[in-house]
């Protein structure tokens, strides 16, 4: 194994103290010169440092006087660049992520049946009544879909779920890649997150875990049926 750079071992400790010492989204770092002093580098190392974090989404690199680096609560957009560029190179179709929604969210529903709260789960009867009141509206039907998949994944209470499919999402964004979803497709999603919903909303897992496999294998059957030469196009960083 290679050795690690000094720039990545001291932005792992920077990340360590940023942890040690509480700070929040929003708290500022220490200046350049404490920085120096602390982790006994040069500049042009703490700099290299500090703008992987930044890229990480660690930490936002604010400029003039008063300036330098704050904190900030990383999101699932990172992990999703990285998942796109490995899927790019090993030349994987998006059928790809729509095999690993098919066997991942139904176990999140699953989960969320037991451990979602109360102000998730009203959460999720919100994007279901809202994507029913707007069916004709594309874009709420968008904006209310990838709501609905979210709240699932978090209320599941595996914090790995709610990053993973966040990014999931993201690469398979069907608008983004050309599948069209024409008003009896999304009366029929409508209807499946109902059901899903309902089965949560009775804290039943297996309901639940059916109800979501039943709809993501719908999506699955719609998408080979009518877009198939989509899921076979290699993912790309450009068209995620």
């Amino acid at each position: 194994m290679r050795p690690q750079k000094t720039a990545m071992l001291v932005a792992q400790r920077i990340v360590a103290d940023i942890r040690k010492s509480g700070y929040t989204a929003g708290d500022r770092l220490p200046p350049e010169k404490t920085m120096l002093e602390q982790y006994q580098i040069g500049r042009g190392t703490l700099r290299e440092s500090l703008r992987f974090l930044e890229l990480q989404g660690v930490i936002a690199l604010k400029p003039g006087p008063g300036g330098g680096p704050v904190v900030q609560q990383p999101d699932s957009s990172g992990l999703s660049t990285a998942l796109t560029l490995l899927l790019q190179f090993e030349n994987a179709p998006f059928r790809t992520i729509a095999e690993s929604r098919e066997g991942l969210e139904p176990m999140m529903a699953r989960l969320s049946a037991t451990r979602m709260s109360g102000e998730q789960l009203e959460e999720l009867r919100y994007s279901v009544e809202q994507m029913g009141e707007s069916i004709e509206d594309e874009d709420v039907f968008l904006e209310m879909n990838r709501r609905f998949h979210d709240v699932i994944a978090h209320g599941s209470g595996n914090v790995m779920f709610g990053h993973l499919v966040g990014s999931l999402l993201g690469m398979l964004d069907g608008s983004a890649i050309g599948f069209d979803y024409p008003v009896h497709r999304r009366t029929a999603v409508y209807e499946a997150h109902a059901a899903i919903y309902r089965a949560i909303a009775d804290r039943d897992p297996t309901a639940s875990f059916e109800a979501m496999h039943d709809h993501i294998s719908a999506y699955s059957r719609y998408a080979e049926r009518k877009f198939p030469e989509l899921l076979d196009t290699p993912i790309s960083w450009t068209s995620s």
